[in-house]
């Protein structure tokens, strides 16, 4: 299993310029030795820009794209233009909130999320923080780092927020695809109240164009998500999609081409045992309707 345990991994736009970079050098017939010696920069430094580790410049990859005599353009422009992409998410939305999600591990998930096209989330416990309500939002955070200060809670709680808005609307909305266990709906977090206010959200959620929800109803029984929640992000082509493991302490993320398959196939199979979305709908109204005033 090809497991990275990093807090930050590198931008889809550093992973996409160093695919490019290392193809162009091995069409042109070049060695890393070759390249160094003869436009005189670290061999170390050229090897981590070919596997993402590093970022670059526009200069140094100007003076790549000549020596492998790139004379397209349009291809140059586009190769510069992930360049200056990738410098630019290095000054995300949430670099505001640094110290507190360096405390908790969670801006290498946000760096991810902030790129993804698509997320398939299931989720056997909570309501997805994509689709979390302010107040249970609140709730469950306070609740599940009870080692953070009150300002620290209210940091999450807006960061949580600011990524719903960024992520569920505007020019940029990722797809999202959301499996809930009805366990999610069962378990009162905060008050009546609170889950009154979170189906409701749930429910109008589930109406947008771009987001959709499914339940997988007690009566299934046993099922292949009972190992745990996870994440799939799917990126722009060429860059690979990959499998976000959140855990307290070392939320890991996997991207070998047999994880991803073996997630992709389970978030399949868990989509098919679910209630259809007009179903899952229909089932979080009437679950409200059960909750006492």
């Amino acid at each position: 299993m090809a497991l990275k345990r990093t807090l930050v991994p590198q931008s889809v736009y550093r992973r996409q310029l160093a695919a490019h970079l290392r193809e162009l050098r091995e069409t042109a017939g070049f060695t890393l030795s070759e390249v160094a010696e003869q436009i005189e920069v670290n061999q170390g430094s050229l090897s981590r820009i070919e596997t993402g580790e590093r970022g670059t410049t526009p200069v140094l990859v100007r003076a790549l794209l000549d020596c492998y005599t790139v004379t397209d353009t349009a291809l140059r422009d586009d190769i510069l233009d992930l360049v200056r992409a990738d410098k630019e998410q290095q000054k995300p939305w949430w670099r505001k909130y640094s110290t507190v999600l360096t405390s908790t591990r969670y801006d290498g998930y946000l760096a991810l999320e902030a790129d993804a096209t698509a997320l398939s989330s299931y989720q056997p416990m909570l309501v997805p923080g994509l689709l979390q309500t302010e107040e249970y939002a609140r709730v469950v955070i306070a609740q599940m780092r009870p080692d953070l200060t009150p300002a620290e809670v209210e940091a999450l709680v807006k960061v949580r927020l600011e990524r719903q808005d960024s992520r569920l609307s505007g020019e940029h909305r990722v797809e999202l695809c959301a499996v809930l266990d009805e366990a999610v709906l069962r378990r009162t977090v905060g008050s009546n109240a609170v889950m009154r206010e979170q189906f409701a959200h749930l429910v109008r959620a589930g109406g947008l164009p771009n987001v959709t929800v499914q339940l997988l109803p007690f009566s299934l029984g046993a099922h292949p998500g009972l190992y745990g929640p996870f994440v799939i992000l799917t990126f722009p082509q060429p860059t690979a999609p990959l499998v976000w493991l959140e855990n307290p302490k070392n939320s890991v993320y996997l991207e070998s081409e047999s994880d991803v398959g073996n997630y992709t196939e389970i978030f399949d199979q868990l989509r098919a045992c679910a209630l259809s979305p007009a179903e899952t709908l229909t089932r979080i109204t009437r679950t409200a309707e059960e909750l006492e005033p």
